[in-house]
């Protein structure tokens, strides 16, 4: 395997999501989110976990961030979270919001920690929500553009790198197509209507941003997985190009290019999944070019080709999907069916939630994208989320998360020998946080937090074996990768 360093400025680190760390749900005027509001929901959540206390970073950031400066990053990722700016999603900036953030901005920039903001992690306020219907309306884009207005006034300054919408993937197909998130709705052709939106406040906020920040970097983080096909018969390998185009180029190619892959635009059209692109629509598309895409890997899939040739019919019933799995759970009348039939792979191992632990698909995901749209990556996500146990001397052995992430880094560091520019790497998580809907015994952090899912004890901050061994790995910029982990 071809090797080779890690670019000296290479931004080390890690990230988060205001949701699932800050807590401080009512604190200093922020308003309710929508995912404040879900979480209220019976069996929506496991043993009914919230973010209304999280890991409370917003009290003790001053602790995490002197934790991170410990470990040595370079870069940290945070979201700020909309309704702690603007209470209602709109009208009067509440300042405390706007301090807070620029507070945490600064301790990072005093420990050398250069800050990436992103700037929509899924929590919508609640009150554009009910006054608009969320990401249905085009009411909202002038809306996102107004908050994006105020943070690149009030960071701009401070802040180089920065991330419009997380896993529009993920969360438009969760919140829209199977009801597992906010705002809670089983609706195909409502979740494409709402990304179309979407689409269109992200190349809004781009445009905006290059207007008042021209100096610093924007992009979107996507949650991408290269498909391969099961064998190498052409209809197998047509199934995988299909799944790639439905799963990934659907939304990497109007970021990149300003266009809808053709292919899956024509079926949608045939099973009345459509929905309105005006010529402004298609202008404002083509007019707004990231300068980075952010890349959020944690495996792939593998499909073979459809069971039954069907031809694409309207009103079809649609199946749940775990997008991160990018496989129906049954294929009869999914989207899917018509493209592809996913299978699991027999060469990966898969972790405790059933991920397929595939680090190959890593540079191969890395290698595609760059070699599809010609521009710098930023790893805006990667790690694994497994039961971490804390031993009776306060320790947690995590072995098995570097051996996971030191795998990873070893394909970064292929791709990047194979000509991929990679700004940086920030790992999921620095600590562990709420995971959504798994509550907080699914961990990700290098740093343990000393809670569960029904007692919150002091929040003691413990770092992980991984902690160190990350730590050693920035101390010498990658080059104990290939000797750390047996």
């Amino acid at each position: 395997m071809m090797t080779q360093q890690f670019p000296e400025d290479f931004l080390w680190g890690a990230a988060s999501a205001a949701y699932q760390i800050e807590g401080a749900a009512t604190t200093d005027g922020k308003g309710p989110s929508i995912w404040d509001t879900f979480v209220q929901q019976p069996g929506k959540t496991k043993n009914g976990t919230t973010g209304e206390l999280a890991v409370d970073h917003y009290h003790r950031f001053h602790e995490d961030v002197a934790l991170m400066a410990q470990a040595g990053l370079k870069a940290y990722r945070f979201s700020i979270a909309w309704s702690r700016i603007l209470p209602d999603g709109e009208g009067v900036v509440n300042q405390a919001g706007i301090q807070f953030y620029s507070d945490l901005i600064d301790d990072l920039l005093q420990h050398g920690i250069q800050p990436v903001v992103t700037l929509y992690h899924w929590d919508l306020p609640q009150a554009l929500q009910d006054r608009y219907n969320g990401w249905e309306s085009r009411a909202l884009i002038p809306l996102f553009e107004r908050y994006c207005h105020i943070l690149f006034e009030a960071f701009g300054d401070r802040v180089t790198y920065w991330v419009t919408f997380n896993e529009q993937n993920v969360f438009t197909s969760l919140g829209y197509r199977w009801a597992s998130h906010p705002p809670n709705v089983s609706n195909v052709k409502r979740m494409y209507a709402a990304n179309h939106v979407i689409n269109l406040a992200n190349a809004t906020a781009i445009n905006l941003f290059h207007k008042l920040v021209p100096n610093g970097s924007i992009g979107p983080s996507f949650g991408y997985g290269y498909v391969a096909p099961e064998s190498a018969h052409p209809l197998d390998i047509l199934a995988a190009h299909d799944a790639n185009q439905l799963n990934n180029d659907w939304w990497l190619d109007v970021y990149c290019r300003g266009q809808y892959p053709q292919k899956i635009l024509t079926l949608l059209q045939q099973l009345n999944l459509a929905f309105d692109i005006t010529d402004a629509d298609q202008a404002l598309l083509k007019s707004a070019k990231p300068d980075f895409i952010g890349i959020n890997y944690y495996h792939g899939g593998t499909v073979k080709r459809p069971a039954v040739n069907q031809q694409p019919t309207a009103d079809k019933s649609f199946t749940k999907i775990d997008p991160y799995l990018m496989a129906a759970d049954t294929q009869d009348d999914s989207l899917e069916s018509h493209l592809f039939q996913s299978v699991s792979n027999p060469y990966l191992e898969k972790t405790e939630w059933g991920w397929e632990i595939d680090p190959i698909g890593f540079q191969i995901a890395l290698r595609t994208v760059y070699e599809r749209y010609q521009l710098p990556i930023f790893v805006t996500e990667n790690g694994l989320g497994a039961f971490d146990t804390l031993t009776a001397d306060r320790q947690i052995n995590d072995d098995y998360r570097i051996n996971y992430l030191n795998d990873h880094l070893l394909q970064l560091q292929a791709a990047i020998a194979a000509g991929v520019p990679v700004i940086g790497y920030c790992a999921w998580s620095f600590t562990d946080l709420l995971s959504w809907l798994n509550g907080y015994s699914k961990r990700y952090g290098f740093v343990y937090i000393d809670r569960d899912d029904h007692d919150a004890k002091q929040l003691t901050r413990i770092p992980k074996k991984s902690f160190y061994w990350y730590q050693n790995v920035i101390q010498n910029n990658g080059e104990s990768l290939s000797s750390e982990v047996n």
